[in-house]
């Protein structure tokens, strides 16, 4: 393999004869000075570097150098990365192990590996004293009884039998800057007060800033001061070579954009886009295999399609700059097009000036003003905003013609890999619903899609049930379809969550779309009667009861309940007689609820309420509520709760919606009469008991608004309030 794929592989190189960072000079003189130290007390080296620089190379070549040393010159190399292992124990543990294989070696050092192994056993069994009082119960006896004792007696042997021996030891740790906190005090422990036997050197790696922010968060002190106690011989590692950095980057150009049609690639624009922009984020050569792994993997796909030094700046800011990505992304006419001064084809350039202002002077200092040149060569429009040059409607025709990402017919193109944040792409729809071949597993797929958010901070369950619709028609085989219907009867009443509800005439809510999907998958079968067994067997089974409710009067709709015209017999999905007893299945899961005395926390309580009335008879919920809810303050005010719904205003004037809390006594008429309870919800108001509070208190504040406004004979749904008065 040749050195240069050994670097983007992210595989450190091993022999300084492969140098090409700068680093093989560096690294033999540290280990000529390691080896030449013979001192009892060792002494920790400390390489400073930051991420992607080249630790572990460096380390390699110190290593290689100290290997080629005369037998009799060199120390015993100990190599730990505790990266791997995790926790204070396996840590301690582990360290141990990796000292004992070494020293296993050496067949005359057999009493000391013997030592060692007692020492780490016990060692890594006693608590991490981390922070002042953390763990005090633990720690203090654990010092005081015989672990302690033995632990430490064991401790005085080995150094002796370094001594004896005559062994010089130098252990290399590397990755410490990507442990925890806790696990970086660990390692700093071992090394200041646990490991620190004569003639044992340590030579550790880490990023600076890292470690100290770590140590102060966790031990409460300077992680500067913490680190110069353990630390003797600090350096900080030389920076990678940057003439070698950008060589490595060409030739790796020169490989992914073979092929390319040399009329789309500009000597010129290639080399004012490279040195304006991305050759500021190639600090590292670690940054060079971010950007260039993948344009190997995103170019192929639009070669011929974009123009490559464009491409090229926009993979680097989606690399470097996600936000930034996201916001050219998502807003293509504030990037793309010509400059238009006057606003006839879109917004003018005075109104886009403050957008542009605010994104770049969010961006960190260091990055400002590279940011703002390259974005100013990729899309030419940003220069009427920042330097009053202009680019008339004439230019167009020569960047679409270019391909270039400032065309508005050619933007979208270098955004193909861009699926939106939250956004759900093809190949994960075919992924998520070949998971409905088992029930547990598509369900669970549900409740972690809730979890996940867009950008517009709904959920990314309602992204997917809206896409699923796409696939009901054929895609989704039919002998899944039952196993979909379950989940969503099984975890439905999870996802309808306070994100994704409906906002407003024209947006639809969660459970709106799961009735679409069980209406379009049901329709899959032929008759009437396949439908019903289906619908039977998952509604028995479900546990989402107000989904479950919901569904089963939607299937009444379609027969003429709830106010609605009949649908035509055939368009029907079951049966009158198929419905009737898919309802006394809906109503004992609704009386079941209330003896368990869940029924009260249920979403859409009062909607659950209605149909116990309409499916068994109105006294059967009115008896409930009345010998169940109503004998305690806090029942009531449950029940109130369960009425309570959100309204949204569009007054004259509003650009958007607003949102209004009702909670019309007429609606409770069904179950108990407004003036009964009327008196104790006053009373609630005024002393304002402590667990009134949020939905409780609006709910019965609400109440009472508008029950005085119907005893003035007034329709409190034709309020507006103060707010809304203004206009």
């Amino acid at each position: 393999m040749s050195k240069v794929q050994d670097v983007f592989a992210d595989n450190p190189l091993e022999n300084p004869a492969d140098d090409r960072l700068g680093y093989a000079p560096f690294a033999k003189s540290l280990a000529e000075a390691i080896c030449k130290f013979n001192d009892d007390e060792g002494l920790v080296f400390a390489l400073f570097a930051p991420w992607g620089s080249g630790k572990t190379t460096c380390l390699n070549f110190i290593q290689y150098y100290i290997d080629a040393e005369k037998e009799e010159e060199k120390p015993l190399i100990v190599r730990f990365n505790p990266w791997w292992f995790s926790g204070h124990g396996d840590l301690l543990n582990q360290f141990f192990k990796e000292f004992r294989a070494v020293l296993g070696k050496k067949d005359n050092l057999k009493n000391l590996i013997n030592k060692l192994i007692g020492f780490g056993e016990i060692i890594s069994e006693i608590p991490e004293p981390t922070g002042v009082g953390k763990y005090l119960g633990k720690i203090l006896p654990a010092f005081k009884q015989i672990q302690e004792k033995q632990a430490w007696e064991i401790k005085e042997e080995i150094a002796e039998e370094i001594r004896k021996q005559g062994v010089r030891i130098l252990i290399i740790i590397d990755d410490i800057d990507r442990l925890s906190a806790d696990e970086i005090v660990t390692i700093f422990r071992v090394i200041k007060a646990v490991a620190n036997f004569p003639g044992t050197s340590y030579l550790i790696a880490f990023d600076k800033s890292i470690v100290v922010r770590a140590l102060k968060r966790v031990q409460k002190v300077s992680g500067e001061d913490y680190l110069e106690k353990i630390i003797q011989v600090p350096f900080d590692m030389p920076l990678p070579d940057k003439i070698f950095v950008r060589r490595l980057f060409f030739e790796t150009l020169d490989k992914v954009f073979a092929g390319t049609p040399e009329d789309l690639f500009d000597q010129t624009y290639f080399g004012n886009v490279f040195w304006d922009g991305i050759d500021h984020f190639l600090k590292t050569v670690r940054n060079v295999k971010r950007l260039t792994n993948a344009l190997k993997i995103t170019y192929p796909s639009v070669a011929g399609e974009v123009n490559p030094v464009d491409f090229m700046a926009i993979e680097t800011i989606r690399i470097f700059l996600p936000e930034v990505y996201y916001l050219i992304r998502s807003n293509p006419e504030m990037f793309s097009g010509h400059s238009d001064k006057k606003g006839l084809f879109g917004p003018g350039i005075e109104k886009i000036k403050p957008f542009h202002n605010d994104w770049l002077n969010r961006q960190p200092d260091d990055d400002k003003e590279t940011v703002k040149k390259l974005m100013l060569r990729i899309f030419p429009k940003l220069r009427a905003v920042f330097d009053n040059t202009n680019y008339g409607p004439g230019w167009e025709s020569t960047w679409r013609k270019q391909l270039r990402i400032c065309s508005p017919d050619i933007f979208p193109v270098y955004f193909k890999f861009a699926i939106p944040e939250g956004q759900i792409s093809n190949t994960e729809m075919k992924a998520f619903l070949a998971l409905a071949e088992n029930v547990d597993a598509f369900s669970n797929l549900l409740l972690e899609l809730v979890k996940q958010h867009c950008l517009d901070g709904k959920t990314r369950t309602g992204v997917f049930l809206e896409r699923m619709e796409d696939y009901t028609e054929q895609e989704i085989p039919k002998d899944h379809i039952k196993n979909i219907l379950q989940s969503l009867f099984d975890v439905g009443d999870q996802l309808l969550v306070p994100e994704d509800e409906t906002r407003g005439f024209f947006e639809f809510g969660n459970d709106v779309r799961i009735g679409q999907i069980m209406f379009q998958l049901l329709k899959r079968s032929d008759t009437q009667q396949e439908r019903f067994e289906i619908l039977k067997e998952v509604l028995t089974n479900g546990t989402a009861l107000s989904t479950i409710v919901r569904e089963i009067s939607a299937l009444g709709r379609q027969h003429g309940k709830l106010g609605t015209d009949a649908d035509d017999e055939k368009e029907r999905l079951v049966e009158a007689q198929h419905l009737e007893e898919l309802e006394q299945i809906g109503l004992k899961k609704i009386k079941d609820a209330a003896a368990s005395g869940n029924l009260i926390n249920l979403r859409n309580f009062a909607d659950l309420l209605y149909r116990w009335k309409e499916w068994e008879n109105e006294e059967a919920p009115r008896k409930w509520i009345e010998s169940d809810l109503f004998t305690t303050d806090e029942g009531l005010v449950d029940f109130l709760v369960g009425f309570l719904s959100k309204t949204y205003i569009h007054a004259l004037g509003d650009h958007v919606s607003r949102s209004k809390w009702r909670l019309d006594p007429k609606v409770l008429g069904p179950f108990i009469n407004p003036s009964v309870i009327i008196d104790r919800a006053r009373q609630l108001v005024q002393n304002s008991p402590e667990w009134l509070k949020d939905d409780k208190k609006i709910a019965v504040e609400t109440f009472v608004r508008e029950y005085d406004l119907r005893e003035k004979g007034k329709d409190p749904g034709l309020e507006m309030d103060d707010v809304s008065n203004k206009y």
